[in-house]
């Protein structure tokens, strides 16, 4: 009996009405009318809810570990267990105090999007496959093209993140400068580990690729990147790419990118700039000024998923020309050939390690053409604003003390009071229980960082959805839990 009552419930969802994988017109409705219910309800009421609910590994495998299943079950009762039990584990990147790492709130019209581009089932290999989306995938990046300043010569693709778009910078850098032997790659001692990653992968050896120091502002030092290219070539080395930050993840610095442009040039050395955090600045005023130079790039990398509020997967790389891309990655491919479509209809397995790939453009424009541009340009230049509105908060205070200015949407700074004469070890671990009981006991979520040795606190504010009122009780969560370590110290 319980058997025939389970059965009818399942067969109410579509599962078990009939063989095979198909569903009902019907039944795919109500999946998808109640997965949204499910969504909208998480972020209506996400405000209220901590940014990060984690768990433990044993719990989860008591939780879900299990075979597959012979015979289906309500595929809405999958789906609320998704919603409920599984999703939720983690860390709330678009929660408005949701300021560890680089989070981003994502638009709903993106969302939808991603949707649409899964259910159409595209493989945007090629122009065959996918002349839409491939068109589609044209507007935007020449949308960033100009955004950037590039010349009509640059063009690029989409991809997953900054990983993809520095080895494929990278990759193009080295077929550029001939593939040389004894090669190397320059970047910050501030730059992100995937450009270390990638020079590793598309053959730098790891002693062959210089960190070079940076400057009171955790930017590249211009004379030390100088004397490291110098130094290399008179030993016989070969510089293949320079790497600068356009927003380095830790601090948000960037580095000198006219003066880089000018050394590059000079020097026949491809540049790179990562730009995956700070390049959408551009589209404001203030951004506009603080990139300036980034234009003289060979390369550029940017993630739409973090200051362009969109969904993962939205990565993107430019290149000054396109031609550079095209002679890296082009490979001819039997089975492939009936692709062909004519002059002028390219082919983006043609741009990058990718065949298979999804229509990752769409959520771009489909987000653009809703809104406009300027609601994103307020949304970039308030998460600016707010950022120098809190360092303004920390240094008039009495707890708190920043250890470099606001940058981007990046404040570092620590409990680091005027009253207390506290060692470097003594802050350190002062700073790191405070950081704990953020993560614990308040609704916030906050990273660290090292600066120079300096164990530092660290707010990313980077969401559309983040008031004032946020980032203010949460430095003063910082502040109060700041005081009571320092008393339990003193006592």
């Amino acid at each position: 009996m319980a058997r025939e009552k389970q059965e009818k419930q399942h067969a109410g969802s579509g599962v078990e009405a009939h063989d095979g994988l198909q569903m009902p017109p019907e039944v795919m409705l109500e999946l998808a009318n109640k997965t949204a219910e499910l969504i909208v309800e998480r972020i209506k009421h996400l405000p209220e809810e901590q940014a990060w609910d984690g768990e433990f590994k044993k719990e989860l495998e008591d939780q879900l570990m299990e075979d597959p299943p012979e015979h289906g079950s309500s595929a809405l009762e999958v789906l609320e267990r998704a919603a409920k039990e599984i999703l939720p584990l983690g860390a709330r990147l678009d929660h408005p105090r949701s300021f560890a790492f680089i989070p981003s709130a994502p638009t709903w019209p993106g969302v939808l999007a991603d949707f649409m581009a899964s259910a159409y089932q595209i493989n945007q290999c090629t122009w065959l496959t996918s002349s839409g989306g491939s068109q589609m995938e044209l507007v935007v990046i020449d949308w960033m093209r100009r955004w950037l300043g590039y010349p009509d010569t640059a063009g690029g693709l989409m991809t997953s993140g900054g990983s993809a778009a520095s080895l494929e910078a990278l990759v193009a850098a080295r077929e550029s400068a001939g593939a040389p032997e004894r090669g190397t790659v320059y970047m910050s001692e501030q730059s992100h580990s995937a450009l270390v990653r990638a020079a590793r992968i598309m053959g730098i050896k790891p002693d062959h690729v210089r960190m070079i120091k940076t400057d009171s502002l955790f930017r590249m030092d211009m004379e030390k990147l100088i004397r490291s290219v110098a130094e290399d070539r008179a030993a016989g080395f070969n510089p293949v790419a320079v790497c600068a930050n356009a927003g380095a993840a830790s601090t948000g610095a960037i580095d000198p990118l006219p003066a880089l442009a000018d050394f590059c040039e000079a020097e026949g050395i491809w540049l790179h700039v990562d730009a995956a955090y700070g390049g959408f600045t551009v589209i404001t005023e203030q951004g506009k000024e603080l990139l300036s130079g980034i234009e003289r790039a060979d390369s550029i990398g940017l993630d739409a998923h973090k200051l362009l509020f969109q969904p993962y997967e939205a990565g993107c790389l430019l290149v000054k020309d396109l031609s550079t891309l095209e002679r890296a990655f082009a490979v001819r491919h039997d089975i492939l050939q009936d692709t062909v479509w004519g002059a002028n209809h390219p082919n983006f397995a043609d741009r990058g390690l990718q065949l298979s790939r999804s229509v990752r453009a769409l959520k771009i424009w489909v987000s653009v053409k809703t809104f406009g541009l300027a609601p994103f340009r307020n949304a970039i230049s308030r998460s600016m604003e707010l950022a120098a509105r809190a360092e303004a908060h920390v240094r008039n205070n009495e707890t708190l003390g920043m250890l470099i200015p606001a940058s981007l949407g990046i404040i570092c700074f620590r409990v680091d009071p005027d009253h207390a004469d506290l060692d470097e070890e003594s802050l350190e671990r002062i700073n790191r229980k405070v950081l704990a009981r953020v993560f614990w006991e308040d609704r916030a979520l906050m990273s660290s960082t090292l600066l120079r040795g300096k164990f530092s606190l660290r707010l990313c504010i980077v969401n559309h959805t983040t008031s004032w009122d946020d980032v203010r009780e949460t430095l003063e969560a910082i502040e109060r839990f700041g005081n009571e370590a320092i008393s339990e110290r003193l006592e």
